[in-house]
Parts: structure tokens; C-alpha cells; sequence
């Protein structure tokens, strides 16, 4: 297939400079790879200014979790924390995972994952051909030169980290892939995938800056580094790839260790302390906090950690442009998506207290979301993570989630709309440049606590004398509301629950949650009953209390893996046409 990608002055909201010449490119590998001449490459690093186009470009194409997604939905609507209700043939939730019609010869980009048909490939071609030519540029330092390989590496390690999270092992390229090159790339074992991302993060890290300036706000650092190559070995510690027991009858040495090695969580282990090391020495990152305890200055302050480019919780930002309008197709689709009925639940009452799942909707007294006073009585996230009955949304209006509402209400919903990316105002959405925050210093503490659970069998002063109860209540307590958790009676399994918790609660919508429930095959959380709330208020224009009842989710909602679950869906599978093509990739287990 024939296609041309241009190199423009365009930014695609990474604030490098680059001029408006263009540069295009054409046939490729895996719908990928551009033609690289050396008439052409003679263009692209003829200078500095050029050679910088070649390495956004390479940035541009990164994982965005907001669009692009599921036929314009959302990873979380695959999870039991929201559901899609979408009649639209596009849509990747209801026409191919809640009806079970997924199969390898079914597949498109409608689907979580297309493999052989993402722009992971464009990330990882652009970024050898800056690697392989960057050393022509004659008006760039050594120095200069050294960094920005590095990042390129970063950007080819971050590409095969999403491909190891939904398929398991890949084919690894190494290098630029050209027309007249052997077209042989036998897939990689589970263990040497995770190898190679660890390998090229560890090659990076020396030529790496700890932090940019603002002008270079959004290049890879040395702090993201370490948070990837923590996330991955996290990931491929976790039970379902690090066991004596296969996760699948089919599993093999492509999707899983085959074996349990504790080695694998001391290498996590290792990479954690190691962050959280020079965090101590260098700074910059920390989590963002309240200026107050009112909840105008709590909401704001969990709005900054996610929704700002700038915000000190970042740690990788991804980016496709600085025009508010990228997240326009999102916000109006999101009237077709909601969260369940079960992950509000999940969310404590403002005093830290669990949110009873046996609580008594039906009482007219109810207070569930906000008291007389009109402040809130739960956990302050959820309301930046969810819309619920009696707050504002999207554009300063009254969230249109009770049934009786005059206009925007979805009767086949949850009862609840997404409220996180989405916002209360439209001057929240307006006032700051978008971006996709796909790494945030909170899941390195939850990851470290995570860890420390296993390694140290539970909650309790750790080997090393780090508690893991001490790095999880470092994100609950940050917004001055919940207090600490109460560890005292916890074994493993336990403190294992509330760390996965606390992963929902704080990255709603950021696209943890799959990845979590796969890593530790949560079947019991794709087989169970999802719930909705009806909400009625006392006046169908601007009510001021409601009563509520509870419903299940059925219909376009109901998902054939709750009654006939197979632990296939854990990996997406392999289109037929990619393992046609006869270049090495095999199938997933059960596809």
C-alpha cells in the first residue's frame, strides 16, 4: 500500500521549532516504514531545524488514549468501570468485545488494539531514521546529538511497551527498515520483549535530561524513562506472565515467563528505588496538592495532576496538537459511554469510610453525592472522574443524568457521564493546552507499594525499611480530605486489593485499569453483574434533591463474557492478515 506522510512545520502540540518545508515519504513495512534515499535523507538532516521535523514526527504518533480509540470510545468502557451503550456500527465496545465478535479475522481499528495497523510502527521507523542519519546534521553538538538519540530510543522502547501490553511478545525491529531488506521478523519470546524495552530504556537513560524547559516541555526525560521501565517490569512481574500456572491452556513462551521468579519483582523492586532515589535528589516531580481544604481548591488541584501540561505529576505527556477542538469527537461521543454504578461505588466517603455496596438507595434521605449545604460527601475524585446527579458539567449546566432532566438525558445509560478530560466548564477545557497524560508519578508510588506487598508478604516495614502502606496513602491523602488507611488487620491479599483500588480510583479513564485487571487475570471482574443508577429529581429543570434506585445493566450493555468468559480476551489477537504475510508473527492464545 502506497502512503505519504509529510513533514511539515506543524507542531502537533510538542513545542519544538521546525520550519515549513516538507518532506515526504512513501512505501513502507507493516503500513509503516517510509522511503529513505539518500536524496531524501540528504533533505531530512541537512540541518538541525530539518532532522528536528523527523523527531516529532516520531513523537506525534505515540499513544493518545482520547481519540482513535475503540471507533471514537474509551479503554475504560472494556473494564467494569464504565459501559458503552453506542448503536453505531464504530463502535469497538458494543460490536466487538460486548457480543464476543472479536475473532483474528475480524479485527479493524475499531478494536483495543489492531496489531500491524497502529502508528507504533510510524513512531518506531521515524525514530531509527533519526537515530541511523542524525550524526550527518553538521550544525548540532555531540552533546545535542547524544540526547536526542535518546529520546528517540525512548520513543522505540514506549511503542514496543504498548505492544507487549496487549499482545505479549513482537517482532523487533532494529533498525530502518528498507524495501530491499530481508522481510524475516520471527516474533520474540514473551521474556526477550520485555528485554529488549528494558535494553533500549537503559541505553537512553545516560543521554537523558532529568527535566526540560519550557520551551521543550513534553521530550522524554530521565524520570519518565525510570517510570516506563518500572511500569514494564511491574507488568511482566505480575501473576499472569510470571507463574508456574499457565494463564491459558494455549499460553506459550510468546505470552508468558512459563515459570515464577522472584527476580522478576527485585528487578521492579530495583528500578523503583532507584526513581524514587534521585526524586529525592533532584526534584521537580511531586504530587500536586490543594492551596486549601475547600473543595473548589481540591477538585482543581486532581484537575491539574491529569488535565495540565505543566502539572509536576507528569511524567510522560503525550501530544497531537494544541487546539482544543483534538478532543471534540471524545466529548461529544461521551454521551454514549458512562461510568458503572459499581465504580462509584468503589469511591469512600469523604471521612475514608468504603462505601457499602449494601447502601440503601431507595431510602428517601439519601445523601449519596453531596449534603444540605451542597458539599460533597465523598471522596473528591470521583466528581472530577464522574458525573453525577447534582453537579455541573461540560458547559456550567446541571449534569443531565436524572431521568426526568428536559434535554441530554440517555435513558439506556449508567446513569452517569465521564466527567474526567471532560470538565465542568468549557473555560476549564479552553484555558489549557490538551495532552494525554500517559504516565503519572502517582502510579510510581502505587507500583512501589504494589511491590513491596509482594516481596514483603504483605503490609509492614519492608527489608529496606520502606513501608508499602506509607506510598499508597501518599496518593490517597495528598488532597487534605481522606485520611491514611487502616493496614492494621491486612494480610497480602488484602493491602494486593486496596493498591488495585486506589489504581481505579486515582486513574479513571487514564487506561490503568485494563492493563490491571489483565496483569492479574481478573476474570471475577469480567464475569460479574454491572449496575447503573436511576436518578429522578424533584424538578425536571433545576432540581435540588433526587431519589434514586439501582438497575442492572443488560441490552447494549450486556457482555457475552459474563456468563462465558475466556481468558483469550486477556491479549488481543493477531489479524490473519498480519500472520499471512509470512514475515514471523504467530497468533495469541485461543484466537
Amino acid at each position: 500500500m502506497k502512503r505519504l506522510i509529510k513533514l511539515s512545520a506543524l507542531l502537533m502540540g510538542i513545542t519544538f521549532a521546525c520550519s515549513c518545508s516538507d518532506i515526504k515519504f512513501g512505501d513502507d513495512f507493516l503500513g509503516t516504514a517510509p522511503e529513505s534515499n539518500e536524496s531524501t535523507l540528504d533533505s531530512m538532516f541537512s540541518s538541525k531545524l530539518n532532522a528536528e521535523k523527523v523527531l516529532t514526527q516520531a513523537y506525534t504518533y505515540l499513544p493518545y488514549g482520547l481519540i482513535d480509540k475503540l471507533g471514537t470510545n474509551q479503554l475504560e468502557c472494556l473494564t467494569d468501570l464504565s459501559s458503552s451503550y453506542r448503536e453505531n456500527a464504530s463502535d469497538g465496545p458494543t460490536k466487538l468485545y460486548y457480543n464476543g465478535a472479536l475473532t483474528a479475522n475480524s479485527i479493524n481499528t475499531n478494536a483495543a488494539y489492531c496489531f500491524g495497523s497502529e502508528e507504533d510502527w510510524y513512531t518506531i521507523r521515524y525514530a531509527w531514521i533519526y537515530i541511523e542519519n542524525v550524526d550527518r546534521v553538521s550544525d548540532m553538538t555531540e552533546a545535542e546529538k547524544t540526547e536526542r538519540k535518546a529520546e528517540a530510543r525512548m520513543l522505540i522502547a514506549l511503542s514496543y511497551a504498548e505492544m507487549l501490553r496487549y499482545i505479549g511478545g513482537f517482532p523487533y525491529i532494529d533498525h530502518a527498515i528498507e524495501t530491499t531488506d530481508d522481510m524475516s521478523f520471527p516474533r520474540l519470546t514473551f521474556a526477550e520483549s520485555v528485554e529488549k524495552i528494558v535494553t533500549l530504556i537503559d541505553e537512553a537513560l545516560p543521554g537523558l535530561e532529568w527535566e526540560h524547559s519550557d520551551s521543550d516541555n513534553g521530550r522524554m526525560t530521565r524520570a519518565g524513562a525510570l517510570g516506563l521501565k518500572l511500569r514494564v517490569q511491574l507488568f511482566a512481574a505480575s501473576p499472569m506472565f510470571n507463574s508456574d500456572t499457565q494463564w491459558h491452556d494455549e499460553a506459550d513462551e510468546y505470552t508468558c515467563y512459563g515459570n515464577y521468579d522472584v527476580t522478576r519483582w527485585e528487578d521492579a523492586l530495583a528500578t523503583a528505588e532507584q526513581l524514587l532515589e534521585e526524586l529525592e535528589t533532584n526534584g521537580v516531580y511531586e504530587l500536586e496538592v490543594p492551596e486549601s481544604t475547600s473543595t473548589d481548591d481540591m477538585r482543581a488541584a486532581f484537575r491539574k495532576a491529569y488535565y495540565n501540561r505543566a502539572s509536576s505529576e507528569v511524567l510522560i505527556s503525550t501530544r497531537r496538537g494544541s487546539s482544543v477542538s483534538i478532543h471534540d469527537d471524545m466529548i461529544t461521543n461521551s454521551d454514549y459511554w458512562g461510568p458503572t454504578l459499581n465504580y462509584v461505588n468503589m469511591f469512600p466517603w469523604s471521612d475514608g469510610t468504603d462505601f457499602s455496596d449494601d447502601f440503601d438507595w431507595e431510602d428517601p434521605e439519601t445523601q449519596p453525592f453531596f449534603d444540605a449545604d451542597g458539599e460533597p460527601t465523598r471522596d473528591i475524585r470521583l466528581y472530577e472522574t464522574v458525573a453525577v446527579p447534582g453537579d455541573i458539567y461540560r458547559d456550567g449546566s446541571l449534569a443531565p443524568v436524572y431521568s426526568n432532566a428536559t434535554s441530554g438525558f440517555m435513558e439506556s445509560g449508567t446513569g452517569f457521564r465521564m466527567m474526567k478530560f471532560i470538565l465542568q466548564q468549557s473555560s476549564d477545557r479552553t484555558s489549557l493546552l490538551p495532552h494525554w497524560p500517559y504516565l503519572r508519578l502517582p502510579e510510581v508510588y502505587l507500583s512501589y507499594a504494589e511491590i513491596l506487598n509482594h516481596l514483603n508478604g504483605g503490609p509492614g516495614r519492608a527489608s529496606n525499611g520502606d513501608r508499602p502502606e506509607d506510598y499508597l496513602n501518599m496518593v490517597r491523602t495528598r488532597l487534605g480530605q481522606l485520611p491514611e488507611i487502616d493496614t492494621s488487620d491486612m494480610d497480602e491479599d488484602e493491602f494486593l486489593e486496596a493498591v488495585l483500588r486506589e489504581r481505579a480510583l486515582e486513574f479513571g479513564y487514564e487506561e490503568v485499569r485494563w492493563f490491571d485487571l489483565i496483569r492479574y487475570g481478573r476474570s471475577e471482574d469480567f464475569t460479574k453483574t454491572l449496575y447503573g443508577l436511576v436518578s429522578v429529581g424533584d424538578d425536571a429543570r433545576t432540581p435540588t434533591s433526587y431519589t434514586f434506585s439501582t438497575k442492572t445493566l443488560t441490552g447494549t450493555h450486556a457482555r457475552t463474557w459474563q456468563t462465558n468468559f475466556n481468558a483469550k480476551w486477556y491479549l488481543a489477537p493477531i489479524p490473519q492478515t498480519e500472520i499471512n504475510k509470512q514475515y514471523g508473527m504467530t497468533q495469541n492464545p485461543g484466537w
